[in-house]
C-alpha cells in the first residue's frame, strides 16, 4: 500500500497524525520485526523463553511493542482504515509474543482498531485476528481484562448479528473453559462481567445451548464476597432473562430459590439497596416471562416472613405495571 495515495486524504489532518501516517510504512515493519526477534523458536528444545531472551533481548520487543502502540494511537476513523495491511500483521505479531506486556500492547492496539474501522477494511484478516483473540484467552492476571475486552469485540464487530456464526460459540466457549477452572479468581470474574454483555447479546436466543455452562458460574457469583461481583452477575442475569426469557429452562426455580436467598443476605452488604432492586427487577421479568411456572415456583416463598419488605416491593411494582399497561 502507498501512503501517497492517501495524501489528498491527509491534507487536514493535525501534522502529528500525518507525519504518524507517512512514516508507518516504513516504521512498522521494522517494529515487527523487532518484536519477533524475541519470539519463541518452536523448534528449540528447552527452556524456550530463556532461548529466545538469549537471542535478542525481550526487552527489545517491550520497547518495540509500546512504540507500536503508540503509532497507532495517533491515528483514528477514517485514515486508520486505510493502513490496516500495515497495522495488523504487527498487532498479531505481538500477541504471539511470550512477553505479558508485548501481549498486552498488541491488544490495546487491535482494540483502538476496532473502534476505529469499518469491518470491511479487516478483510480476510478477520479469522486470522478471530483466532489470536481465542488462543489468547488463556492469558494470565496481567492481560486478562484487555483479551477479553479486545475478543467481545472484534468478534461483535465482526460478525454482527450472526449469533450461529461459529467464532461466537468458540470465543464464548473458550472464555467459559477458563472462568470454570477459576471461579474464584475475583479479578477475572468481574473483568469478564463487565465486558461480556455486547457478545450475549450478539448471541440472543442462541444463549439458550450455553446455560448449563453459565448458570453454575453465576450461582457461585452471586452469593461472593464482594458486591461488584455480586452487583454484575445480576445485572448480566438479567440481559439474559430479557435476550431468551429462560425458555424451557430447568435452571428457573433454582434461579428464583437463588435470588430469593440473595435478596435476604443483602442485608449484611453495602450495597444492599442496588442489590435489592436489581433482584426485585429481576424476578418480575421472570414473572413476566413464565406466568404460571414461575407461580408455582413462587409459591413456596409467598409466606416466609423474611420477604415482609420485598413482597410490599414486589406488589408495587406489579401494581404499577398494571397501570402503565391499563
Amino acid at each position: 500500500m502507498k501512503i501517497g495515495e492517501l495524501d489528498g486524504d491527509l491534507k487536514s489532518l493535525p501534522n502529528e497524525k500525518m507525519l504518524a501516517i507517512q512514516l508507518m510504512p516504513q516504521v512498522l515493519p521494522l517494529l515487527k520485526g523487532r518484536i519477533k526477534e524475541s519470539m519463541i523458536d518452536k523448534s528449540i528444545d528447552g527452556d524456550e523463553i530463556s532461548a529466545a531472551s538469549a537471542r535478542v533481548p525481550g526487552a527489545y520487543a517491550i520497547v518495540a511493542a509500546y512504540q507500536f502502540r503508540w503509532f497507532i494511537s495517533q491515528v483514528d476513523y477514517p485514515h486508520l482504515g486505510k493502513v490496516c495491511s500495515l497495522v495488523i500483521p504487527c498487532a498479531l505479531t505481538a500477541l504471539d509474543h511470550w512477553s505479558s506486556e508485548v501481549k498486552g500492547q498488541g491488544m490495546v492496539s487491535l482494540i483502538h482498531l476496532a473502534e476505529n474501522v469499518n469491518a470491511a477494511e479487516i478483510g480476510w484478516y478477520e479469522d486470522v485476528i478471530l483466532d489470536a483473540c481465542c488462543q489468547n484467552i488463556a492469558s494470565d492476571d496481567e492481560t486478562w481484562e484487555r483479551v477479553v475486552q479486545m475478543s467481545v469485540l472484534m468478534v461483535t464487530f465482526t460478525q454482527k448479528s450472526n449469533a450461529r456464526s461459529i467464532w461466537y460459540e468458540k470465543m464464548l466457549n473458550e472464555m467459559l473453559s477458563h472462568l470454570e477452572r477459576q471461579p474464584r479468581n475475583k479479578e477475572r470474574r468481574i473483568a469478564w462481567l463487565q465486558h461480556v454483555e455486547p457478545l450475549f447479546n450478539g448471541l440472543g436466543l442462541v444463549l439458550l445451548a450455553h446455560f448449563r455452562r453459565l448458570f453454575p458460574l453465576f450461582f457461585k457469583w452471586m452469593h461472593a464476597d464482594d458486591d461488584r461481583t455480586v452487583v454484575l452477575v445480576l445485572e448480566l442475569i438479567k440481559t439474559v432473562v430479557k435476550l431468551t426469557w429462560i425458555r424451557n429452562s430447568p435452571h428457573i426455580e433454582r434461579l428464583v430459590d437463588e435470588l430469593v436467598s440473595l435478596y435476604k443476605e443483602a442485608a449484611l452488604k453495602i450495597a444492599r439497596e442496588e442489590i435489592r432492586k436489581l433482584v426485585l427487577q429481576t424476578i418480575i421479568l421472570i414473572q413476566q416471562s413464565k406466568g404460571s411456572q414461575f407461580k408455582a415456583v413462587w409459591d413456596k416463598h409467598k409466606d416466609d416472613p423474611d420477604l415482609t419488605v420485598f413482597h410490599h416491593s414486589f406488589s408495587e411494582q406489579q401494581l404499577a405495571m398494571g397501570a402503565v399497561n391499563g
